[in-house]
Parts: structure tokens; sequence; C-alpha cells
């Protein structure tokens, strides 16, 4: 199932890139399918700062926001008009599999991409502003069982996408019913989405806990609930899980990339083995461990068919919970 695939993960050996013939040349571009502030922009912008810091790449890596349709609009854009460039790369998360599984991207589907790797999952959670009435995720979700309209929730993802799909599961598990009538606001990323929270507009935000670093530090945000199995490590231990909480709801969210599907066949294995040395290296893990993100990294040769029994899993996710017909 696909909270049992998302968990498992395979070390990683360091491989060594300079031996290909060929490399990026120039200005390698990544491309964020959202706003400045959620975490694909997180994924590209950290990515990018560790691949030079390695010498991955010899030029820059620029991130390029290009926000709408839950990741759409940049999928089509790969697909229709960078169909073969080299250097391009997209972050991708469960977000992007969710969406695809949705049907969301029109005449699109998992296959027309070429599917790079992952460098890390993210556990979802459910927070609150500081000033909230609700103390701890019961309380939430008493209120939803009460009232569903009742409850508003906020979050990066488009209507019926994985942020959306986190509440859901918690409801769900807490024995809510008409899941559909509970109130979510999509917005273009997550930084915006609590902003919403904190600003008092919103009851709660779903997410992820790398967007919500900056907002917990600053004390404006108060998480009641990790989607884990367990408690997050470091500083993120004292965090409450939903289990713990009495309600059997998990969230993992892996983030890495795709890349164009008609890219040459040397840049592809470039890719893949760039991503496999960024992982073993003790900067990403750094990163991976100040960000809260946990060891998720299938092999190269699995990715991919991970990925497509992924759409599978939420597809079928999907229908349970009324989403999908």
């Amino acid at each position: 199932m696909l909270i049992k695939r998302t968990l498992s993960f395979v070390a990683a050996a360091a491989v060594s890139v300079s031996a290909y013939a060929w490399q990026p040349s120039g200005k390698v571009e990544c491309l964020a399918p959202a706003d400045p502030g959620g975490g694909w922009d997180f994924t590209c912008r950290s990515v990018g700062n560790v691949m030079q810091q390695l010498e991955i790449v010899s030029g820059s890596v620029q991130t390029v926001n290009m926000a709408g349709a839950g990741g759409g609009v940049a999928f089509a854009h790969t697909v229709s008009k960078r169909a073969d460039d080299d250097q391009l790369l997209v972050a991708a998360s469960t977000a992007t599999t969710t969406r695809l599984a949705q049907r969301q991207f029109p005449g699109m589907n998992a296959d027309m991409v070429t599917w790079v790797g992952a460098l890390g999952a993210d556990y979802g959670i459910i927070a609150v502003g500081k000033n909230s009435k609700y103390q701890n995720l019961n309380e939430l979700m008493d209120a939803v069982k009460a009232n569903p309209k009742s409850v508003k929730f906020a979050g990066g993802s488009a209507r019926g996408g994985w942020d959306h799909l986190k509440v859901l599961i918690a409801a769900k598990a807490a024995g809510a019913e008409n899941l559909p009538r509970i109130p979510y606001l999509s917005y273009n990323n997550g930084g915006e989405a609590m902003t919403q929270v904190v600003g008092g507009q919103v009851d709660a935000f779903t997410g992820d806990i790398s967007e919500a670093t900056g907002f917990m530090e600053s004390g404006d945000l108060r998480v009641i609930a990790v989607l884990a199995d367990e408690r997050l490590p470091g500083k993120f231990s004292d965090l409450p899980t939903a289990k713990e909480q009495g309600i059997d709801a998990v969230g993992p969210n892996w983030r890495g990339f795709y890349m164009p599907k008609d890219a040459g066949e040397e840049a592809k294995k470039y890719w893949v083995d760039a991503v496999e040395k960024l992982y073993a290296s003790e900067e990403w893990r750094t990163i991976m461990v100040s960000n809260g993100l946990i060891p998720f990294h299938p092999p190269a040769n699995e990715f991919e068919t991970f990925v497509r029994d992924q759409v599978q899993d939420i597809e079928n996710l999907s229908r349970e919970i009324g989403l999908l017909k």
C-alpha cells in the first residue's frame, strides 16, 4: 500500500559524476511548480545550493517559479515546450503523483516525463495559529465531527491535492463523516496558506514539516499533529503525532525530481547519478535534519516503478473518500 511503500528506503551510494561524457554547461534550471515559499521551492533552492557546493554543476542552478493548477502548468510546460531539454529539472513530490492520479493534468500522465529520483520524505502536519482555541488534534477533529463545515483548512495544493487528502485521511481516521463537506482553501504555496492561518482567517494549516519551520520558530504557528508513525528526531521531537492522540493517520510526502522525457540518455544518466551523489553527501544530510526530512531514496532503477505504483494507490484512495469517480 501507499504508506508502506513510501516509508521504505534504501541508503544511497556515492557516485562520481565527473566520469560522464555529457555534463551540464552554463546555467541549469530547476523549475518549482509554485510560488516562492513552499515545498517545491524549498526542493529547488536547497538542492541547487548543494549541487553547486559539491561542484556537481560547473555553473549556477537557477530556481524558476511557475505556479498554477497544482503543478499542472509546469508539467504541461515540460511536456510541450521543453521535451528535450537536458538541463531542466522539475521539483516533484507526492503532491505531483496525487494530481496525476486524479487526472488533474488533462491529457497527461506519469509516463510523459522521466522520473529522476527522490531525496527524502517530508511528513505531513496539521497546525493552528498560536492563539487558536484548538489545543490538540482531538479538539479540532471533535469540532469537525460535530459540524464538518465549522473548521476551515488551508494548504498549498489544489483542492483534491495531497495537502487536502491529508486532512481527509485524518478526519476519516478520527471518525468524521461527510468528508467532502469539510472546507479546504487552496493557495499557490504553503507559505501563503500559513499566513492565512496565522492571521486568523483560516482555522488550520495542512502541509509538510519543512514548509512550516520558519513559522514554527517564530512562534506564530503551533503544530498539533505530525502525520507520522512516530515522533520526528531532533528539534521536532516535541511535536505530537496523530497516532499518539488516538488518530491513526500517516501522511509522508517524498521530495524529488522529474525531467523531460526526450532529453538525451547521457543527460538522464548524469542527473540520476547526480541525485545519488547529492543524497549521499553530508551537506544534504545536514539539510534533511534541519528541515525534518526523513531518509527516502528508492534505487534509481526502481523509482519510476515506485511513482507508477503510488499513482495507482492514490487513485484508489481518492475513489474511497469520494474525490474521484
